[in-house]
């Protein structure tokens, strides 16, 4: 089943149930990421185009290009991207990020952002349906190959920023400073202060020395259940 959902600032976004749907992790992921006013970001597995439209959305003068491997999902950001008439912002291509070498020239983009599939193959809860399993487990790619994707698509200097579980935030800083990418901004979220982290937001920088900045937690919910105000800011930007 296929619906509409409003954004804000005129922005919407066309989701359907066979497919992975926007979630709280990208939606997080968007508002953590801080690209150059003008960069050409990239976004890895871009799914239904949802990062590459919130990003838009919050920085006016951004151009993304989104890289989606499943066609029948890819036609979807397609469509996104012509709900919110971005034609000349956002760009969507169907092709496998494991191919990266041969689709862009080696430093192509300011920033790289991806929500890569959390899962290893047969764990995790199970998505229903052949397209939401690919976003969720690695079956298709793994966030190794995400990591090594984005550290030769961005530019020397240039930023990657990936949302990610927690339990495996070792292999993905191990991937990065394999691939010369180095985590320069962290930070974890929490459904409510008590509660053990339930994703990690790692922003790293290709080139740079070692050292990195761990950001306050992100908290969802107050201890009375209520949502925080910062949650409520990310999800409804134009009431504050």
């Amino acid at each position: 089943m296929r619906h509409t959902d409003k954004l804000w600032s005129g922005y919407a976004l066309i989701q359907d149930d066979s497919f992975f749907k926007l979630g709280q992790d990208s939606m997080l992921l968007s508002d953590f990421a801080v690209p150059p006013a003008r960069a050409k970001i990239m976004d890895l597995g871009c799914g239904n185009g949802a990062l590459g439209v919130l990003l838009c959305a919050r920085h006016p003068h951004v151009t993304v290009t989104g890289l989606e491997i499943q066609p029948e999902v890819a036609a979807l950001a397609q469509e996104n991207v012509e709900l919110n008439r971005l034609q000349e912002r956002m760009t969507v291509m169907q092709g496998d990020l494991k191919q990266y070498k041969s689709l862009f020239p080696t430093g192509s983009f300011d920033y790289v952002i991806c929500n890569p599939p959390y899962f290893a193959q047969n764990s995790g809860f199970g998505a229903k349906g052949q397209n939401r399993l690919h976003a969720r487990q690695d079956i298709g790619c793994t966030a190794a190959d995400a990591v090594k994707a984005a550290a030769y698509l961005v530019k020397f200097g240039g930023r990657a920023a990936f949302v990610y579980r927690p339990e495996r935030v070792c292999e993905l800083i191990a991937d990065m400073k394999q691939c010369q990418l180095e985590p320069k901004r962290m930070r974890f979220v929490h459904q409510h202060a008590a509660a053990v982290p339930s994703a990690v937001m790692i922003e790293a920088r290709r080139g740079s020395a070692p050292g990195v900045q761990v950001l306050s937690p992100l908290l969802v919910c107050h201890p009375d259940g209520t949502q925080t105000e910062e949650y409520r800011r990310i999800y409804h930007k134009e009431e504050f």
